[in-house]
């Protein structure tokens, strides 16, 4: 079997990467090309993405690739996170920077929103989470201005990237259901939700599924990079839903929930079909497409942001302190000094996030800790209880239980995080593989040009590749005593 070579660029909020994926016989191998940073940009009280400048770094990665491993691309695909958008004109130009989704123009939106249509209307359309980020909320805070006025297509942020690459316009499945504007009983846009909102609707491209050939690399970048003619192709765009392809279960195996771990813990099961339930309202669960038209049902909880940001302040102060060097501290610290809920809308924002928890901290009676150890100590504790919570609530919606978790995703590179998962909800937790995000893209990339037959020789092409490690619960009733606390605080 000749060698097959496939890139997935992903693009997470953090960073970018470039990341070579060559399938040979049975086995898959990665090797990380280029990498380069994410950096949302303030202007004046407005927070944007900068596409220009990460579609540079993109094909550079691309002539990197295909240059200096002196190798043929077989396929490129291209995955991001959820719900951001741009807007173009009739000439196919960016009418303004895309809004970071932590931008604050949606506060009060989803509350304005149910002045119009009712809350559960909205979710029986659409059968997503009720968060402020989601892209309803943006376009609703864009209604009557001049960037929707002259709109002539809107796409979502891997969407963008694939027109840049090669001049088609699509939509991917699973970023589209990720904007509460998809309508999972139809299987197209929600049109009469977005009519009842008065939301253009001829801005919406078709939706295409994960695996789909987009088109080829336009002619000018091949004559700019000295680059020959690539397809992409879709994989489940939504990073989180390529880091669910990546989960290496055997065939039928269902009886699992998994945590995709980064900068948000994304935590659920996966289904055939939405769950729409009125439990599944009352607890502000989403039903988010995967590969094979499924469906990822789960709860977005905020994951390692916190982190992400602390870090951001204290280097300001001068701790230059890596993340290894924080594990290592957070293991010495005092075990459960002050706990938090991940989700408190306080934390969503960037920003002094020390500060932030300072003022959590007093406001719900607990001792303040400032140390660099127990900040982020607390955190690690703090999501590990949350992931309890949300698996109580997947187990009392579904009415069944589960023994396993598996954990993919950059966090499981955290082994305090694992361990604590483990001990928090008393589940055995598997972890890994860490690059989930890049391994599901290259597999669908791989499926969509029949180099795999199916998604199940793909899982066992990643088992063939890929090390996974288990974690067992430990330190019950400790951690039971703890769960008593942190639910009277959240």
């Amino acid at each position: 079997m000749n060698t097959r070579n496939f890139l997935a660029l992903d693009l997470g909020a953090e960073s970018g990467r470039a990341i070579l994926g060559r399938i040979d016989g049975d086995q898959l191998k990665l090797n990380e090309v280029h990498r380069f940073n994410n950096n949302p940009v303030y202007i004046g009280n407005r927070f944007y993405w900068n596409p220009l400048s990460l579609f540079f770094e993109m094909k550079h990665g691309l002539a990197i690739a295909q240059t200096s491993e002196n190798i043929c691309l077989d396929a490129v695909g291209i995955d991001t996170w959820g719900v951001d958008f741009a807007l173009l004109d009739k000439n196919d130009t960016l009418l303004d920077n895309p809004r970071n989704y932590r931008d604050d123009r949606t506060n009060g939106f989803p509350q304005k929103a149910f002045e119009e249509v009712q809350k559960i209307d909205i979710f029986a359309q659409t059968g997503i989470q009720f968060l402020k980020i989601n892209t309803l909320y943006q376009l609703l805070s864009m209604r009557n201005t001049t960037s929707l006025d002259f709109a002539t297509t809107f796409l979502m942020m891997p969407d963008l990237f694939n027109f840049f690459f090669t001049g088609n316009k699509t939509a991917e499945f699973s970023n589209a259901t990720t904007t509460q504007m998809y309508n999972p009983n139809t299987g197209t846009w929600a049109y009469d939700l977005l009519n009842r909102f008065q939301l253009p609707t001829n801005l919406l491209p078709n939706i295409v599924e994960p695996g789909t050939i987009i088109g080829s690399l336009r002619g000018s970048i091949q004559k700019e990079l000295n680059l020959s003619n690539i397809p992409f192709i879709a994989p489940a765009t939504h990073d989180t839903g390529s880091a669910v392809a990546a989960i290496p279960v055997k065939k039928g195996q269902s009886d699992f929930i998994y945590i995709s771990s980064g900068t948000w813990s994304l935590m659920g099961i996966q289904t055939d079909k939405p769950i729409l339930s009125q439990k599944a309202l009352e607890n502000n669960f989403t039903n988010e497409g995967g590969f094979g038209h499924t469906f990822r049902f789960l709860k977005n909880i905020m994951g390692l942001w916190i982190i992400q940001e602390c870090r951001r302040e204290w280097h300001k102060t001068g701790m230059q302190l890596d993340y290894e060097q924080l594990i290592d501290l957070a293991n010495k610290a005092t075990p459960f000094a002050s706990l938090f809920d991940p989700d408190d809308e306080r934390f969503l924002a960037p920003g002094d996030m020390p500060k932030r928890l300072k003022e959590y901290w007093i406001k719900s009676e607990q001792e303040f800790v400032d140390s660099p150890g127990s900040l982020v100590r607390s955190t690690l504790e703090s999501l590990s209880l949350k992931y309890r919570y949300t698996c109580e609530l997947i187990e009392s919606i579904l009415q069944r239980n589960f023994d396993v978790i598996h954990m993919v995703g950059g966090g499981v590179q955290n082994k305090l995080l694992c361990q604590f998962t483990a001990n928090a909800t008393k589940k055995t937790v598997i972890a890994g593989p860490v690059e989930a995000t890049a391994i599901g893209n290259i597999i669908v990339q791989a499926i969509g040009i029949n180099e795999v037959s199916n998604i199940d020789q793909a899982h066992q092409l990643i088992r063939n590749s890929f090390v996974t490690k288990t974690y067992t619960p430990r330190e019950n009733e400790i951690w039971d005593s703890a769960y008593e606390k942190f639910v009277t605080i959240i």
